[in-house]
């Protein structure tokens, strides 16, 4: 059996897995201990990212054509991919965070909803919080002006009609224009 043949399986196995993926971080794990890396692997599948090490020639052969051929550069050396399908920000943050521990990962680039970053780009990315977190975030950023909003009308309301009424209209026109800019 030819060495391609049996290569193609696996460029096949790549390319499924990157297949419909939000993001792949390529990072470079030489230096862990058996210890961290298991401790990894385990972080990473409990988050459903695939993580796996693959020769970088296989990956490149599985990228090309797609938006993570821009990885080519970064693959030398040890590398193995962080890939997820879901949340397009969770192998970089969950990468980073272990990063701060076990000094010896080091992100080199990925490749995050078609767009390319180096390992400063992914370094910010690692920030940006999970759609989770930014929809549990979101009813509270809503909730604010309505119950500002409420409360002018409130005001007014309860002002009535009278001259202290026209007062009450202006401050809250006044309140309205502040909460606005908040």
């Amino acid at each position: 059996m030819a060495k391609v043949e049996l290569k193609q399986p696996i460029v096949q196995e790549i390319a499924a897995n990157v297949d419909g993926a939000q993001s792949v971080v390529v990072v470079d794990y030489r230096g862990l201990t058996v210890a961290e890396d298991t401790q990894l692997r385990k972080e990473l599948r409990e988050a459903g990212i695939t993580y796996k090490v693959y020769k970088n020639t296989l990956m490149k052969r599985a990228f090309e054509g797609t938006d993570f051929a821009a990885l080519d550069p970064v693959l030398e050396g040890p590398s193995a991919i962080a890939i997820s399908k879901d949340d397009a920000t969770a192998p970089a943050r969950i990468l980073a965070k272990f990063a701060k521990t076990a000094d010896r990962l080091e992100i080199k680039a990925g490749v995050v909803e078609g767009g390319f970053y180096d390992a400063k780009g992914m370094q910010a990315i690692s920030a940006v919080p999970s759609r989770d977190e930014l929809l549990g975030k979101l009813p509270g950023s809503l909730q604010s002006p309505i119950a500002n909003f409420a409360r002018v009308i409130n005001q007014i309301a309860e002002a009535g009609g009278s001259a202290a009424g026209a007062g009450a209209v202006e401050e809250t026109e006044s309140n309205l224009a502040n909460a606005s800019e908040a």
